[in-house]
């Protein structure tokens, strides 16, 4: 038998401990898992594992028994203590804790590796999609070119919204709220924070090194309109939240943005709550996962998921990267841009955008507004671009701005 202490007794913490006490997945483990104490401060008396809380960390620590340690506390502090200390003592850590991998992966990975314990992390990205898993070990053969997807289902339950339904930004926040798809507090997922985190798990298993998550360039939805969704399906693309990265010279190139997307590209279709990772591999080609990428239960069983590895494997085979990473703003490649602009008068409007852009293509205009697409530009091009039409009509007036994938 091996015993586990589940660290937050929130969504997802109770979710593990329902998951291990159902037992339906024991057989694949080898070897029994039980929960043995739950630490939260709060008390549970009308749940049916009253009995396991616990508030008392160091009984935790001294435990024997325990040889795996379930964080699902979120953020920083006092996580962080408390994964440092279990792997010093010797026990496994489990995590589905996004902001900590992203943060101190590689600190908490070169710990577990000196003590001869696991971290692991799985559900830390996907929720219930595989994907740490599949790149560390089925992807291992490839030199990983580059990942881009829908990481947060919140963002894309919202944008779906927009686009099938034509609420507004907010009706479609206070739908997502209602649903139990939105925080009270949406912060961390419509302001991109959350995709941030994942990708930057994300690129340093793929990179090997461990990148600055809060350097990534990061925007959300929120400055996303019903017009900018209705000139993107006039020219045939969809709105969504993507994270992505790559290697570029030697660095990494990461940002998470709204971009626009064209309806035939695989993560177009990627509706409501639903997830999706591309990753392109060397010799694998196009690679994609998909699923709902949150939830009490779909998360709980990639946390289990990593329990069973531990008690088959123990620390062989763990992911693995170091800290040092490097990040660049240029993708090295060249691309549109969307922007939408006030346009009082249109004619004269159109006449400064050819000035700075050169070829641009008007999409549309009315009610006072110019839509137009790019040439293809470099980022650094883009931005010298976008900084001379701010000086020729004021940077208040460019009321949208998008990159183009195609």
């Amino acid at each position: 038998m091996k015993y586990a202490a589940v660290l937050g007794f929130g969504t997802v913490g109770s979710g593990v401990v329902e998951v291990i006490s159902g037992g339906s997945f024991q057989s694949k483990a080898g070897e029994d898992i039980a929960v043995k104490a739950v630490l939260d401060v709060r008390k549970f008396p009308d749940s049916p594992f009253a009995d396991l809380i616990t508030d008392d960390y160091q009984a935790i620590i001294e435990d024997k028994e325990i040889s795996i340690v379930i964080e699902t506390m979120g953020g920083i502090t006092p996580a962080y203590e408390f994964t440092a200390r279990a792997l010093r003592a010797g026990k496994s850590v489990v995590t589905s804790n996004k902001e900590l991998v992203a943060k101190k992966g590689a600190e908490l990975i070169k710990t577990a590796r000196e003590h001869g314990v696991s971290y692991l992390f799985e559900a830390s990205v996907g929720g219930g999609i595989p994907i740490i898993r599949p790149l560390h070990n089925c992807l291992a053969a490839n030199e990983i070119q580059e990942i881009m997807g829908i990481l947060n289902g919140t963002t894309n339950y919202i944008l779906t919204q927009m686009i099938q339904n034509g609420k507004s930004f907010g009706g479609a926040l206070e739908d997502a709220q209602a649903k139990g798809y939105a925080e009270r507090n949406p912060a961390a997922d419509v302001e991109g924070h959350d995709t941030c985190r994942k990708i930057a798990i994300l690129s340093a298993l793929s990179y090997g090194k461990q990148i600055d998550s809060d350097a990534v360039p990061t925007e959300g939805i929120t400055a996303v309109t019903l017009q900018d969704v209705a000139y993107a399906e006039k020219i045939g693309y969809v709105i969504k939240l993507i994270g992505r990265s790559k290697k570029s010279g030697g660095k990494v190139y990461a940002r998470v943005s709204p971009l626009l997307l064209p309806k035939g590209h695989p993560l177009a279709g990627v509706e409501d709550v639903f997830n999706a990772i591309l990753v392109r591999g060397s010799a694998t080609g196009d690679v994609m996962f998909y699923g709902k990428g949150a939830g009490k239960l779909p998360t709980a069983s990639a946390v289990v998921a990593d329990c069973i590895d531990i008690v088959k494997h123990g620390p062989a085979g763990a992911p693995f990267w170091e800290d040092g990473g490097e990040l660049t703003r240029d993708s090295g490649e060249n691309v549109r841009f969307y922007l939408r602009i006030k346009a009082d008068d249109v004619s004269r409007a159109e006449n400064g955008v050819q000035a700075v852009f050169g070829k641009a293509r008007v999409i549309g205009s009315g009610a006072g507004e110019l839509a137009f697409l790019t040439p293809e530009l470099s980022e650094e091009a883009f931005r010298e671009a976008e900084r001379r039409l701010e000086h020729l009509i004021g940077g208040e007036n460019i009321l949208g701005k998008l990159q183009v994938m195609e």
